[in-house]
């Protein structure tokens, strides 16, 4: 069986940032790279070759945007987010057979919103205006570009019958659509979520469900040794 694994940048950073501690750029490159190649074997055994590894995700923006708080401008072209995700990147572009496709951010619509439980605190008055601060606050900016990729690559791939199973690492549902499609081609269509809740009826959606490492698991301790073949597909 031949493998292609796709991986929604943006997610895997958030959960491994979450769930596995910061790492410099060099360790993060090489624990993803790691667990990619996990979903290789099964059971301590090789049940698939790795045709490619597909990596989608957006550079850091370098603009200045306004926040309201401490009313100045913030410069996110000197930002740590923007010098790591660099180097991130181009650990990545080093490894065997990976492809790192890159969108863009919507930069242009880049502000600053109060983040959702702020706002219900000041609604409901438990939170006053005078105690805002900087945190209270997140940088609400899209990306364009990346799903498309995305999609047009498991199309890709299912059309020219370039492999036999397609892994998705990502917690997003807009991938439904491009998932049918592989399947109706003949493609093993598996989601890796992370540990990440996913809604019921995207069972429907996909052949199997898999994580390879139960330390993405919020329930597993953290002083325990992790398991590295424990979800079921």
């Amino acid at each position: 069986m031949k493998t292609a694994i796709l991986v929604d940048g943006s997610f895997y950073r958030r959960r491994a940032q979450s769930r596995l501690g910061e790492k410099t750029a060099e360790e993060r490159a090489q624990e993803l790279n790691k667990y990619c190649l996990r979903h290789l074997y099964h059971h301590g055994e090789i049940v698939s070759s790795l045709y490619r590894i597909f990596y989608y995700d957006c550079l850091p923006m370098d603009k200045k945007v306004y926040h309201p708080l401490l009313q100045q401008q913030i410069d996110f072209s000197q930002s740590e987010l923007r010098t790591w995700m660099h180097a991130f990147i181009e650990q990545l572009k080093k490894k065997r057979k990976f492809a790192v496709r890159l969108g863009k951010l919507a930069d242009e619509q880049a502000q600053f919103l109060l983040r959702e439980d702020v706002t219900r605190k000041l609604c409901r008055r438990t939170l006053l205006l005078n105690q805002l601060k900087e945190q209270h606050f997140m940088l609400d900016v899209n990306q364009k570009g990346v799903d498309m990729k995305i999609g047009l690559d498991i199309a890709s791939l299912a059309y020219k019958h370039q492999v036999d199973q397609i892994i998705l690492i990502s917690g997003d549902s807009d991938f439904v659509p491009a998932a049918k499609l592989a399947r109706r081609e003949g493609i093993d269509f598996i989601l890796d979520p992370l540990y990440n809740p996913i809604k019921p009826d995207l069972f429907e959606h996909i052949d199997g469900l898999r994580t390879c490492d139960s330390r993405f698991n919020p329930k597993w301790p953290e002083n325990k040794h992790p398991s590295f073949d424990d979800a079921s597909t």
